[in-house]
């Protein structure tokens, strides 16, 4: 391609609401334009670079012998209703109605769908296991759609559903699957992990998330450092760590006037919030009152606090008017001593002795407490998030915690759908059986963002050679005034072309700094300049975007050369 028949649109500043980096580079390329908030054209560079990602999902695809389908954005509430989906997916589901005032969504997924295919078309046993796939637009109306496409409300995804006859197959084809993520994603040149997660709004059984590591991720994961063991911080656990050590103080109650956080009345009390603990009040799946107990240090896992048996889902805290009427006192005056209604501690909690707590009485504390000495029966539960530090899940080593950007996610989702949409198969033995479902989703726009989060320097982007626009740009100076120059290139450009090298010649009439900055800024792999003293010599300077060094090679040699760079 010449720069000549193409659009390189690249800008000098970044708009003021591109707050992070993949955001600031993606339009200062020129790799998208903004339409609207969370709408975005992908400009030519921009498309070529998603076209190289799609290639790539689809080769690893297709090994896994998935099958390439395509259903619509548009889908009928019928189908949402029909999986008690059309009210609990939120605002985020973009209703509308067409002229005959029928309800419809722009798909934010297709699990409906598939399970809708498949009901249709899926008749025997016979023909499971079977995994469908595509690559399409979806459409999630975020209450603040921001960093660019890392969080847009129209975006490309590429997801996967399968159907099975049992748990065993499901499970077979969810390794295939994680195998073939892990492919796409070294492939891509992604610095990723996989970590264990939880399902959401999706829902299933079992799920990984496939996070790249960077610092400007939404995500916390947690991972041991020395083991593989990963997880989100929703689903990274805690365990027991032993029983708390004998009482060696006696319960007193002291007079806290105004204090209510536990910083406060630590600092009042000069006690290490490790001492303490804080009592939160829920509701109870039979509406009542029911208390969950951290060390005062620690913070509420609200995603594992909601599936403990006997609490309301999803997790509801209680009103203050109620606990005050209930308990007879405020939220910062809550303890554990007398106090009547279920309580589910937690396990770091659990293990205190002769600590801080509310005395059930507003303005009032103790210090002291003990569990077996000073409280009703208790339930020793995992309740918090994993903070670095903390002993790995496995046994393994100690939790490091990092942030991470979401690219992919993995479903066992069981039976959910095909219970409530009635999509079965005959079974071996005659009998109707609901299939088994799989759900494996990659954001296509979020790893070219995550990609530059992880790939970039003061110049711009420095993309992994997979996905880069080009491999490859030649930059003649003096391209419109050097007959010699301009035959030069022209040839080099035909020769890489023959050889299937992806090769931009950037034939603009601009100063060469400003072809050099291009050229650094789309994070094009390598380049070839050619002057007029290289004609004279017979030599071409080559440099590496991903290195600083230049190098003089023989010009004769100049395509075998970045073909040994491409490999």
């Amino acid at each position: 391609m010449k720069s000549s028949d193409y659009l390189i649109s690249t800008v000098k500043e970044a708009p003021n609401d591109a707050k992070i980096i993949s955001h600031q580079l993606m339009i200062r390329a020129g790799l998208i334009s903004k339409l609207a908030s969370g709408l975005y054209s992908y400009l030519p560079i921009g498309l070529k670079v998603i076209q190289k990602v799609e290639k790539i999902i689809r080769e690893e695809m297709n090994k896994s012998s998935a099958l390439e389908v395509l259903m619509p954005v548009a889908q009928p509430a019928e189908l949402w209703q029909e999986s008690k989906r059309w009210e609990e997916y939120g605002p985020e589901l973009l209703r509308f109605k067409d002229r005959h005032d029928r309800d419809f969504c722009l798909g934010p997924t297709h699990e409906e769908v598939i399970t809708n295919i498949a009901k249709q078309y899926i008749r025997s046993y016979k023909q499971l296991p079977i995994n469908f796939y595509q690559i399409q637009t979806k459409f999630r109306d975020e209450i603040r759609p921001r960093f660019g496409v890392m969080r847009s409300r129209e975006f490309i995804m590429k997801d996967a559903y399968s159907f099975h006859m049992n748990e065993e197959s499901l499970g077979e084809t969810y390794k295939v699957m994680h195998q073939t993520y892990c492919n796409i994603f070294d492939r891509v040149g992604l610095d990723y992990r996989a970590v264990l997660a939880d399902s959401g709004a999706i829902g299933g059984d079992s799920s990984h998330e496939f996070h790249v590591i960077a610092e400007s991720g939404e995500d916390t994961i947690c991972f041991s450092d020395s083991s593989d063991y990963a997880a989100n911080l929703e689903r990274a656990e805690t365990f027991s760590q032993g029983e708390p050590n004998s009482p060696e103080e006696d319960l007193k109650e002291v007079e806290t006037l105004g204090v209510k956080t536990i910083d406060d009345v630590c600092n009042l009390l000069k006690v290490d919030p490790q001492k303490s603990i804080k009592t939160l009040v829920v509701i109870g799946s039979d509406g009542s009152l029911v208390a969950l107990v951290l060390r005062g240090d620690h913070e509420l896992n609200e995603v594992k606090a909601s599936k403990l048996k006997g609490i309301k889902q999803p997790l509801q805290m209680a009103d203050e008017e109620e606990v005050v009427k209930k308990l007879g006192c405020n939220f910062g005056s809550i303890g554990v001593v007398n106090l009547d209604i279920p309580i589910f501690v937690d396990y770091a909690a659990a293990c205190l002795s002769d600590f801080v707590c509310g005395a059930n009485e507003n303005d009032k504390h103790f210090i002291g407490v003990n569990w077996q000495r000073d409280t009703k029966q208790i339930n020793p539960s995992d309740l918090r998030n994993v903070v670095a530090g903390d002993p790995s899940p496995d046994g393994q080593g100690n939790i490091e915690i990092k942030r991470g950007i979401e690219v992919g996610h993995i479903f066992q989702l069981g039976t959910k759908y095909s219970d409530s949409m009635n999509a079965n198969v005959i079974g071996e033995d005659g009998r109707a059986v609901n299939m088994n479902m799989g759900c494996y989703g990659i954001g296509v726009n979020r790893i070219i963002a995550a990609s530059i989060e992880q790939n970039h320097d003061e110049k711009g982007i420095i993309f992994p050679r997979a996905i880069a626009p080009f491999d490859l740009v030649i930059v003649p100076i003096n391209y419109h005034k050097s007959s010699r120059v301009r035959g030069l290139a022209d040839q080099l450009y035909l020769d890489c072309k023959e050889k299937n090298i992806d090769v931009l010649l950037d034939d603009r009439k601009e100063r060469p700094g400003i072809m050099f900055a291009d050229s650094e800024l789309l994070g094009i792999p390598h380049r070839l300049v050619i002057s007029d003293t290289h004609a004279d010599n017979g030599k071409i300077e080559y440099k590496s975007r991903s290195h600083a060094d230049k190098a003089e090679i023989d010009f004769k040699n100049s395509v075998s050369f970045i073909l040994s760079k491409l490999v």
